[in-house]
């Protein structure tokens, strides 16, 4: 796989001639449609076998690693190259040999209906687990159920092991009076947990994952007992138990969605954790990348300094957000939609993609009918690939996707190309 990002001139025309390979491939590589225009900024995954790059105009040793997910050094080491910075334009560059760790890899799905099933049809060889989002905690220690029975099954033929995901969410959000009552009320706690082992059970769960925010900070200790007891009534039946943690920077850090998760203890309890690493760009703040890398580094840099590597999954959104300007704080919210939608949006204005270094994000400007101003923040392969390299980087346990999109296709080949999946 190459990543080509796409400059003026270039056509599907051009780009199969340059790599040898068939419109066809290009277009459902990338989720594109015999009628859809490039833009210029845009990034292509190149589905090729090539075994060589030819170093074309402005290109250095270290764009060229990145493209193809490896190393200015191990390109170095393969071409007996003494200098990394004296490369010529036109000279041929042999690729090292990829050796792709095995990695697990979770998603969130929200619609388990029709859309959600065939979804999991599509994709499902990318996936260790999948967490049908979500069944919500009610404070009397009952759950909202979900009708996802034949999700299920769909992925279990998938070989993709289902995790029963809770969260005290309600309809209005992320609820603290309701998690403060199971924290704290032990006779509507214990009724959770019954009703918890029951519904794995009756639905063949694999493990549980736990979605705790805006817990309390006072109920830091009873949350770490929570989940000692969920872990004391699991582990002897062979079921997994995680957690979704926020994104912490240091083990002080203040916050609501903070204080309350104690990542030592996660770590010491838990098999594994995903670490929620995404929604700096939220929709109801300022515009900016939604998971930027560096940010993400900062997160892990702390994760791994109290839970084991082997224990970390990082976030990683699949999703984008259109903010209109001026920000106005307090005014109406950024819309979110996919990364295959944001690339018809950039299409549709000719606005050209630009990619942030320090998040490693891209994102474009527009107008619209109206003459109002909108930047838009998303995913594509090349944030996608630099996501995955953290994690090779890093060895981490592997990724976590929030959530599942109708459409992106980019990111599983990026992913086939950096991981082995493992299965269960």
């Amino acid at each position: 796989m190459y990543i080509h990002v796409v400059e003026r001139g270039d056509t599907l025309w051009i780009l199969v001639n340059r790599y040898g390979v068939t419109i066809r491939q290009i277009n459902t590589a990338n989720g594109l449609s015999d009628s859809d225009k490039l833009v210029i900024g845009q990034s292509l995954v190149i589905p090729t076998a090539n075994e060589y790059h030819t170093v074309k105009q402005g290109e250095s040793l270290w764009q060229i690693a990145k493209l193809y997910g490896t190393t200015p050094e191990r390109i170095a080491q393969v071409n007996q190259l003494v200098n990394l910075n004296l490369i010529q334009v036109g000279q041929r560059l042999k690729l090292p040999t990829k050796t792709k760790p095995f990695k697990e890899v979770n998603a969130y799905l929200i619609n388990q209906g029709s859309t959600g099933q065939k979804m999991i049809e599509q994709i499902g060889q990318h996936l260790t687990y999948l967490c049908p989002f979500s069944y919500e905690v009610r404070s009397d220690g009952s759950l909202k159920t979900l009708n996802d029975l034949n999700l299920l099954t769909i992925s279990r033929s998938k070989q993709v092991a289902p995790l029963m995901s809770i969260s005290n969410l309600d309809d209005k959000g992320f609820n603290s009076a309701i998690v403060h009552t199971v924290l704290t009320d032990l006779p509507v706690q214990q009724s959770l947990i019954d009703n918890i082992v029951r519904i794995m059970a009756e639905k063949g769960f694999r493990g549980l994952n736990v979605d705790f925010e805006y817990v309390p900070s006072g109920d830091r200790e009873r949350y770490n007992y929570f989940l000692q007891q969920l872990v004391n009534r699991l582990h002897p039946r062979g079921y997994s138990v995680s957690s979704a943690l926020a994104p912490k920077l240091s083990s002080i850090q203040k916050g609501l969605l903070y204080e309350a998760h104690d990542y030592p203890i996660h770590g010491q309890l838990l098999d594994f954790m995903v670490l929620m690493t995404y929604e700096w760009g939220w929709a109801g703040g300022p515009p900016m990348a939604i998971s930027p890398l560096n940010m993400v580094k900062r997160v892990v840099d702390y994760a791994v300094t109290v839970i084991p590597n082997s224990k970390i999954m990082i976030g990683i959104a699949l999703y984008a957000r259109d903010w209109t300007l001026p920000y106005v704080k307090g005014g109406p919210n950024a819309r979110t939609f996919s990364p295959q939608y944001a690339i018809q949006l950039a299409t549709r204005y000719h606005a050209p993609i630009q990619y942030d270094q320090l998040s490693q994000s891209p994102f474009f400007e527009y107008t619209d009918e109206q003459g109002r101003n909108h930047v838009v923040w998303f995913e594509d392969a090349r944030s996608m690939q630099a996501k995955f390299n953290l994690v090779k980087d890093y060895n981490l346990r592997g990724i976590s996707y929030w959530v599942l999109p109708a459409s992106f296709e980019q990111v599983w080949y990026v992913q086939e190309d950096s991981f082995e999946v493992i299965k269960l």
